[in-house]
């Protein structure tokens, strides 16, 4: 899909050293809009929104919080740990405010599964449908991502 000059500026903002070191895209070719497509599509067939799995995301980090850097059990199989580092993210679709800069680890201990993600993340989920292109280091593959938040049942 052709791709307004809005998102090109916006997929600009994205490139390694605009915002951060190794930027948003990793190896992937695809336009923004192509990369937010495929997520969606990815989420939908999942039967989630985004916001659902954003809000699943805040809750952890926030009960993570709580354990000062040091893990603690959530809901009684998640194990959350989240780390602070000095310093703040601007939104890469250039919405106002500055998200920390925090590492929440989370491992669900029903299933085995990991994931690692920032507020940045969070924010970019809900309000974008962005989960970071392909070999990004931040990239939250969908289904890997609702695994490990336990947001759906495997069979």
């Amino acid at each position: 899909m052709k791709q307004s000059v809005e998102y090109n500026i916006i997929q600009d903002n994205m490139r390694p050293g605009a915002i951060t070191r190794d930027g948003m895209l990793g190896h992937d070719r695809r336009n923004l809009r192509d990369i937010i497509e495929a997520d969606d599509a990815e989420v939908h067939r999942l039967g989630l929104t985004h916001t659902s799995v954003a809000a699943r995301m805040r809750d952890l980090r926030d009960a993570g919080r709580e354990g000062l850097g040091e893990t603690v059990t959530v809901l009684e199989r998640f194990d959350v740990r989240v780390d602070s580092a000095r310093g703040k993210l601007p939104c890469p679709f250039r919405h106002e405010g500055l998200f920390e800069k925090e590492f929440v680890e989370v491992l669900n201990r029903g299933n085995g599964a990991r994931t690692t993600f920032t507020a940045l993340n969070i924010h970019m989920i809900e309000g974008h449908g962005f989960y970071e292109g392909l070999g990004s280091p931040f990239r939250l593959d969908p289904a890997r991502l609702a695994r490990a938040l336990g947001l759906f049942h495997e069979t």
